[in-house]
């Protein structure tokens, strides 16, 4: 191409538009060996206290400093086992299969997981173990004497 200013203006547009699906795309946590984490690989934490099912947290004021939520970035992609809550100040925070996600302050960096059943109430979240989809060995999908 034998334009220069058209040139730079579709590289930009190109650029732009990748940007936004990999924004679209990206989910604000994910399992990294075997443990979920936030965008910068730090661990994220579930809180016994908060309810069951109810999409609520109940960690605020001074225990949301040491527990700080993982909020919801505006435009953030939660969907499938993500969800946006809506926290008792107004604020939005990111929830797991119903579970409202916490960082925890005296990790550090990332792979730290000090808070790891803090209290008895506070664990991290870990990725299911894959389920068998293979028949053990020496096994017939037939019935007996077939």
């Amino acid at each position: 191409m034998k334009n220069p200013i058209l040139l730079s203006a579709l590289l930009s547009a190109a650029a732009l538009a990748a940007s936004a699906n990999v924004l679209a795309d990206s989910a604000p946590a994910a399992f990294q060996g075997g443990l979920l984490v936030d965008s910068r690989s730090m661990t994220l934490y579930t809180f016994d206290k908060d309810p069951a099912g109810g999409g609520k947290s109940a960690c605020n004021a001074q225990c949301a400093a040491v527990w700080p939520p993982l909020a919801a970035a505006a435009g953030s992609a939660a969907g499938g086992d993500f969800a946006e809550i809506t926290r008792e100040d107004g604020s939005k925070q990111i929830a797991y299969k119903g579970r409202p996600l916490y960082r925890y302050a005296p990790d550090q960096k990332p792979g730290d997981m000090s808070g790891d059943n803090s209290g008895g109430v506070w664990h991290v979240v870990r990725s299911e173990p894959a389920k068998a989809t293979q028949k053990p060995a020496g096994t017939s999908p037939f019935a007996p004497g077939y």
